[in-house]
């Protein structure tokens, strides 16, 4: 039986705030883009490691469709306080299975690469045999992974952020967009 394609939505772009909402559909044509430059250039990853929490979704996708293991390592700027840190800390160690091997580190969004650079070196580490980064957007004039499907302005508002699920299982919007959608 063929298969149906769908057409995605385009993100709804605000312009009077600078943001960028994304669909499912439209996320998932961008892990579609970024996996296929990374095959196109020629690089073929034996693992992906995505960088918990938001970018191990694009990663887990952009590792099955390039056939690839999948692995996670967690850098965050969070606290447990919810207080925002200047730099990003490794919560979670890059994964020993990077030895020897190729390894794309995937992350869903970067501006300043410090993310990038520290999983990078974490995982140099370990001893891979090449790494290579990629993201589903950078910002503009902002450090550029070795792949990345879109440049973006403003804030970009992930299909996952948009809304949160409370105690008692109703979605509501994510009060962090409030100003932005």
């Amino acid at each position: 039986m063929p298969t149906q394609r769908v057409a995605a939505r385009l993100p709804r772009a605000a312009a009077e705030n600078d943001s960028l909402e994304l669909t499912w559909d439209v996320f998932g044509e961008l892990c579609r883009a970024l996996a296929v430059k990374v095959a196109q250039s020629g690089y073929a990853p034996e693992i992906v490691v995505g960088i918990a929490k938001a970018g191990v979704i694009p990663g887990a996708v952009v590792a099955s469709m390039l056939g690839c293991d999948f692995f996670s390592m967690k850098i965050s700027r969070d606290t447990d306080s919810g207080k925002v840190r200047a730099r990003p800390k490794i919560i979670q160690s890059a994964p020993r299975e990077a030895m020897g091997k190729r390894v794309l580190i995937v992350d869903e969004l970067t501006t300043s690469g410090d993310t990038l650079r520290m999983a990078t070196n974490a995982l140099r580490q370990v001893g891979p045999a090449e790494i290579r980064t990629a993201t589903n957007f950078v910002k503009v004039g902002s450090f550029k992974p070795d792949y990345y499907a879109l440049e973006a302005a403003g804030t970009v508002v992930f299909p996952w952020d948009r809304e949160l699920v409370t105690q008692a299982g109703d979605l509501v919007s994510n009060p962090f967009y409030n100003d932005l959608l």
